[in-house]
């Protein structure tokens, strides 16, 4: 099988539904399978998916486990040579799918892609091309540098504001919204890891591809729309903690050892005040 497209469904019926439509309308010419993993939801989702497409393999879980578990869950039983995460608040347009497929094929190298991701509004997300947030990068973005500086290689080191959106290129992370993983390079890295609850799973992803020797590739040449917070909804302090959780998460895990105690107190403290500010909006 070409192609196993992964789902992970919370309390978005109505998301999950259109986005399955955009799947099935519009992807020919690949052999593919749809996995949705439904993370104990309380709205029609389940009922409403195996009315409409019977075809989808669902596995149906009685608590929220998390995107990172419930992805792993389907990984696990995905049969596709390529394994796509493709969040339920995503339209899938045209050949989106089929011209990602396509360039795996031809570039054995390439462990990860990501595609154009637009937001309603038409503006892309910066997300589906990104640089890895180091103390410096995230720094940067913090003070909003990068808007100062929009052509700036060194102020836009996470935003990659500097590269064209319009180009096919190298970058280190991807969005958990859109992203085709080679089934060879899961099998050689391990699937997502299931301490990061609900964000940061899929930079932690890629930078553990990147070290394993793969590229990653943020390809525009296929797009989506993605209306941005319909999975996970309003902002919920649940949700603001989790974030600001896979910071120190992320940082811990790949950055602590590398800079001296100064630097790390500087970040534990930067990121307890961003979660304060963030809480005060929310």
């Amino acid at each position: 099988m070409d192609l196993s497209i992964i789902i992970v469904n919370y309390n978005t019926c109505e998301l999950t539904m259109q986005s399955l439509d955009s799947v099935y309308r519009n992807t020919q010419g690949l052999d593919f399978e749809v996995l949705v993993v439904d993370n104990g939801s309380r709205d029609e989702s389940i009922k409403t998916i195996r009315m409409r497409y019977p075809q989808v393999v669902i596995i149906k879980n009685d608590t929220n486990l998390g995107f990172a578990v419930a992805n792993n869950q389907a990984i696990a039983i995905a049969s596709g040579h390529y394994i796509l995460l493709l969040n339920s608040d995503t339209i899938v347009e045209g050949d989106c799918l089929s011209r990602c497929a396509a360039y795996l094929n031809q570039h054995p190298g390439v462990g990860a892609l990501g595609c154009r991701v637009l937001l309603p509004d038409g503006q892309l997300d910066h997300a589906c091309k990104r640089g890895f947030p180091t103390p410096q990068a995230s720094l940067f973005y913090f003070l909003r540098l990068h808007k100062l500086f929009p052509h700036s290689h060194y102020f836009g080191q996470y935003t990659l504001g500097f590269m064209s959106e319009d180009t096919i290129n190298e970058v280190d992370a991807l969005t958990g919204a859109f992203m085709m993983v080679r089934k060879k390079t899961i099998e050689e890295i391990g699937t997502l890891d299931e301490d990061f609850f609900m964000y940061g799973e899929d930079i932690d992803w890629c930078y553990r591809i990147k070290a394993a020797g793969w590229k990653i590739i943020y390809f525009p040449d296929a797009r989506i729309l993605h209306l941005k917070g319909g999975s996970g909804g309003r902002k919920s302090r649940r949700s603001i903690f989790e974030f600001h959780q896979s910071m120190m998460l992320f940082f811990d895990k790949h950055y602590k050892q590398c800079y001296p105690s100064w630097v790390r107190y500087l970040v534990y403290c930067g990121i307890k005040l961003r979660y304060m500010v963030d809480n005060l909006k929310g």
